[in-house]
């Protein structure tokens, strides 16, 4: 399956950023990567240039630099003010969209265009509510934290819904919702660390990002197994 890379160095770029929007230069020890809940689904790659094997690199890829990306714009949106209009801001909103355009294309080029359009009107929802939740952070307004993570909450069972219809309930709708309760999890301590100043954001971001290869290793079993036809040598 052909995914495709955004030329950007998202890892890089969020250290400047960060490190701006912490104000330490206090050193961190690295963390791990979360456990997952989501369960292996054996793609059947007997190689590294297998079609299944490219999926899983591809995902994993994109997956990992939507937390970097996702991390960055939260964090110069935070350094802005909230102010979403700033050059800078919009930059990292543009370049992070660009990544949940190319995820949507992964699962379009499998799936069909129908089924891309659905993922990325999804993907971007949650995204806005990540947003959201950083904006009520910024300024104060609890209840307004408190709407997004129950709209992130909601997010999680329909996208399990998505999923589960996509690959033909090789991936059931609740394994997704638990696996992304941990991406939902992980990235709000690091919206919170990044709202505090705190130089823990590093760690904490880095463990957001390690979860994403065990989701990436479900994701692309599953549609493997749902679309055999298409990873056939």
């Amino acid at each position: 399956m052909r995914t495709r890379y955004l030329k950007v160095a998202a890892p890089l770029l969020l250290v400047a950023v960060l490190g701006a929007a912490c104000g330490s230069d206090d050193d961190t020890p690295a963390a791990s990567g979360s456990s997952t809940t989501m369960e292996h689904h054996d793609s059947g790659d007997a190689g590294v240039d297998s079609k299944p094997a490219a999926l899983r690199a591809g995902l994993t890829s994109l997956l990992q630099e939507h937390v970097y990306l996702a991390g960055a714009a939260i964090a110069t949106a935070v350094g802005a003010g909230g102010d979403l209009t700033a050059p800078a801001v919009k930059s990292a909103v543009e370049t992070l969209d660009a990544n949940s355009v190319a995820l949507s294309e992964a699962v379009g080029s499998v799936y069909g265009d129908d089924a891309g359009k659905q993922f990325l009107e999804l993907w971007r929802k949650h995204i806005g509510f990540f947003v959201d939740y950083t904006l009520g952070g910024a300024t104060g307004d609890k209840d307004k934290q408190a709407t997004a993570k129950k709209a992130l909450d909601d997010y999680r069972k329909d996208f399990g819904a998505f999923v589960d219809s996509a690959t033909k309930g090789k991936l059931s709708a609740e394994d997704t919702a638990a696996e992304l309760q941990v991406h939902v999890n992980t990235l709000i301590e690091a919206i919170d660390a990044v709202l505090a100043k705190d130089p823990s954001v590093f760690p904490k971001l880095r463990a957001a990002a390690g979860h994403m290869p065990m989701t990436a290793d479900a994701l692309a079993g599953a549609i493997v197994a749902s679309s055999s036809d298409k990873f056939s040598s």
